[in-house]
């Protein structure tokens, strides 16, 4: 186990086997880090399990951290909700974050004055008024306003009706924006039925206003109030010439919110399409940043309770592009919202849908966040003009060796293609000539067994394999390279000491801007090996500590092993387990877990 700081170890002691809150702190005592989790004993500790798979984000929290802060709740669904709020008020910088989290504007509706009014706000707050948004396109939210000032006569005034009230109307009754409520030339009871027309069109459901209006219109008429029905008649009218233009939008689904998610390694975008009737009504996102070393289920997690639960207006289904982390707390946070998964059908086409719109603004995103000339420039052609390349390597992998003292080498690549990971072509090898702690040839084997396999199976081979290393490793590769018949792929190695450039024709390396784009590229890439290479390597020497650990003591076998591990998670969290806690497991009886204890009690 890695020896904690003081003030953490004295904490790791009288944790609760309970549900709740922990807040990691920094030396000066600032909240860096805000978890939940099911059990706080369990999780906290395995921060400094010996087998902890921290990528290089966590490790840096890792090494950051000097205190840490509990709170206790009742349940896991409670924990994930005091988990956003305090994560809203400290804004922790290890945390997943909503970029521009209150920038975005609402429409409020002030349905806790007698006369309600339209207003835009940046800042909704349980008053009793219903919101709808938030906008990210103010342009949007403007035409919005303008289309329901336009069909529907909302005052725009500020008066504390009926209290606080002028004594004639504005230019608004005039040009017949407004029938004058604050005079009393309309009813409390007249205007209400107006605005619940507004509601009803803010929920997207104009089939139900056009019909409210047209029944109207019809008692109007038969009553012989010509001018009320004329002006009813109007309001059809430019409400179905709004609606002309949305039949294209028509994509079936029923009344739904349906979220779409898209990642580059450590920003993120979600989208939610408001779909009302079968009709896409709406779309909105989010960025979130410092997603890196977050699974999928988390990040969708982080984004509908820290944005999406803030919504007023939610559809009663949504539709998500995978299951959540913490699915059950979740489900028990939305209430009751319906929440899927589609597989197939109209519901998956929804669920596609979203996902490019979320694809197509994190790339606006990313190309927006490029500022002048040398960032504005292509990564992946500044590589291959700093490097004198023919081809521009659009397809790149880099090679990295990972070792503790000679035992368990094992290597890793990875493949970037046009500047960005792609995880399905990463490989991890474990050596099977070398011996001891031999980092040229341990290079040179890897390398020359992942250019026999492209070249057997015939798939393409990369337009460059850099290796993490110098002058050594770069020649091992060359070699490898020539002898599995790759002569034509091209090599170069990245040295971490001065961040120099070895190419196979050149006796001095190359030394790069640090701020050029190229240089970068080569960086992400190396450092991207080293995390798969070093992940790796700690997953083999946890595969060969358990088993010299666990299987050492008599009675314990792989089922039991196996057992042990899914209960507790890791090696350390067996060996911090209490008699009572293991004999809890399936097929450990009182006496095995006595045996177990006293044995791992002997050996930390």
């Amino acid at each position: 186990m890695i020896v904690p700081p003081p003030a953490v170890e004295s904490a790791l002691a009288g944790l609760p086997d309970a549900p709740g809150v922990y807040l990691w702190k920094d030396a000066e005592g600032k909240i860096v880090y805000v978890g939940k989790a099911n059990s706080l004993r369990t999780r906290v500790r395995q921060y400094f399990a010996d087998d902890y798979a921290a990528t290089p984000r966590l490790a840096l929290l890792q090494r950051t951290i000097q205190g840490v802060e509990t709170i206790v709740v009742g349940s896991e669904s409670q924990a994930l909700l005091l988990e956003n709020n305090l994560i809203k008020e400290y804004h922790p910088r290890f945390n997943i974050d909503l970029r521009d989290d209150k920038r975005y504007p609402w429409l409020a509706l002030t349905m806790g004055e007698p006369f309600p009014r339209l207003v835009v706000t940046r800042a909704p707050a349980d008053d009793g008024s219903r919101y709808f948004g938030p906008y990210t396109d103010v342009g949007n939210l403007r035409q919005l306003l303008r289309v329901i000032r336009r069909i529907f006569q909302v005052r725009s005034c500020s008066y504390a009706l009926p209290h606080d009230a002028p004594d004639r109307p504005c230019l608004d009754y005039h040009i017949g924006k407004c029938k004058a409520p604050c005079v009393g030339w309309q009813s409390r009871e007249a205007y209400g039925r107006m605005i619940q027309d507004v509601l009803l069109f803010l929920e997207g459901r104009t089939l139900e206003v056009r019909a409210r209006l047209r029944e109207r219109m019809q008692a109007a008429a038969a009553a012989t109030q010509f001018e009320l029905a004329a002006e009813l008649r109007d309001a059809l009218k430019r409400l179905d010439q709004i609606e002309e233009p949305q039949t294209v939008d028509r994509v079936g689904g029923g009344t739904c919110d349906v979220i779409g998610l898209a990642r580059d390694e450590d920003d993120a975008c979600a989208v939610v399409l408001k779909v009302r009737e079968g009709s896409l009504v709406g779309r909105e996102h989010t960025f979130l940043v410092g997603v890196e070393g977050a699974s999928e289920g988390e990040v969708l997690t982080a984004f509908l309770v820290r944005s999406y639960l803030a919504l007023p207006s939610r559809a009663r289904a949504v539709l998500l592009p995978a299951p959540p982390a913490d699915e059950a707390a979740l489900a028990e946070a939305l209430g009751e919202t319906r929440v899927a998964v589609p597989q197939r059908g109209i519901g998956r086409r929804l669920a596609d849908l979203a996902d490019q719109n979320a694809i197509h603004l994190l790339e606006t995103l990313r190309l927006e966040t490029f500022e002048g000339a040398e960032r504005a420039e292509d990564p992946v052609y500044a590589v291959g003009r700093d490097l004198g390349l023919a081809v521009v390597p659009r397809r790149l992998v880099c090679a990295d060796i990972s070792t503790l003292q000679g035992r368990d080498t094992v290597g890793s690549i990875v493949w970037f293609e046009n500047g960005r990971p792609r995880r399905g072509e990463y490989r991890t090898f474990k050596m099977k000539t070398v011996e001891g702690q031999d980092d040229f040839a341990s290079m040179g084997e890897m390398v020359g067994r992942y250019l026999r396999r492209r070249i057997e199976e015939n798939k393409p081979l990369p337009d460059l394999l850099l290796v993490d290393g110098g002058r050594g490793q770069l020649n091992a590769a060359l070699d490898a390279a020539r002898a599995a018949g790759a002569e034509r792929v091209p090599l170069a190695s990245l040295a971490k000491r001065d961040e120099e450039v070895y190419l196979p024709d050149r006796a001095e390396p190359l030394r790069l801007s640090r701020r050029s784009p190229s240089l970068r590229l080569l960086q992400r890439a190396r450092d991207e090996a080293h995390r798969v290479a070093v992940t790796f390597n700690r997953k083999r020497r946890t595969v060969r500590a358990l088993g010299s650990e666990l299987l050492s003591i008599p009675g314990v076998g792989p089922a039991r092993r196996r057992a042990l591990l899914e209960r507790f998670g890791s090696l350390a969290g067996v060996r911090s387990a209490s008699r009572e806690e293991l004999a809890t497991v399936p097929g450990v009886s009182t006496q095995m877990a006595e045996r177990i204890f006293d044995h791992l009690q002997q050996k930390s």
